[in-house]
């Protein structure tokens, strides 16, 4: 077993802008289109909204009514949480190079992602990226986000790991530094960096 494969260590992985990329143009605007209104930019109701909507407190039927600032139907509700999951689903063709080494390696892999519940049940019954990971959270469904210090906690005290033996590995610096100050070990994800390196290099901190 090589230092980066210990059996003491877990690597915990964000999973937007770490396994998966960002949405492209055309899903934006597939998604717009549905909703009647620009949602791309940071200042529109589909960002005002995510937090509390990722944390499980707004129903997909709630979030999508105050995104569209209207009612919106089942089958409406059903199209758009079928699209936004579209939009998020392609994947870092490096980081699952990665992910696949470390998998091969019999590594500790666990997940943690700010994700609606119901976006979350969803990649978890058809997402080939699930089966690299033994343990999978999601903010939805623990009622809690990034970077509530409650949620490492929680993940923590669920892989019944040492927090020094906990790799996190997000894109988000606030989700970093907060890990950081809880004693975890961090990689701050950039795209095209050398991934399995920093990995290896937390390791032996």
């Amino acid at each position: 077993m090589t230092a980066i494969s210990r059996s003491d260590v877990w690597y915990l992985f964000d999973y937007g802008m770490v396994i998966s990329m960002a949405p492209e143009a055309a899903d934006w605007a597939a998604l717009e289109g549905a909703a009647g209104r620009e949602l791309e930019e940071r200042t529109s109701p589909y960002w005002a909204m995510r937090e509390p909507f990722d944390a499980g407190k707004l129903t997909p039927k709630e979030y999508w009514s105050g995104v569209l600032g209207r009612a919106v139907d089942a089958a409406e509700v059903d199209a758009l949480e079928a699209m936004d999951a579209m939009q998020w689903s392609h994947l870092n063709a490096e980081t699952l190079a990665v992910l696949e080494t470390l998998h091969t390696g019999q590594s500790n892999l666990a997940l943690l992602s700010n994700m609606p519940a119901q976006m979350a049940g969803r990649y978890a019954a058809g997402s080939p990226w699930v089966g690299y990971f033994s343990k999978l959270y999601f903010s939805g469904e623990l009622g809690m986000v990034k970077p509530d210090p409650r949620i490492f906690d929680h993940v923590v005290a669920e892989l019944g790991a040492e927090t020094r033996n906990v790799v996190f590995i997000d894109d988000n610096h606030a989700n970093i530094a907060t890990a950081g100050e809880l004693g975890l070990n961090t990689v701050h994800y950039t795209p095209g960096m050398d991934l399995l390196d920093a990995l290896s290099s937390a390791v032996c901190r």
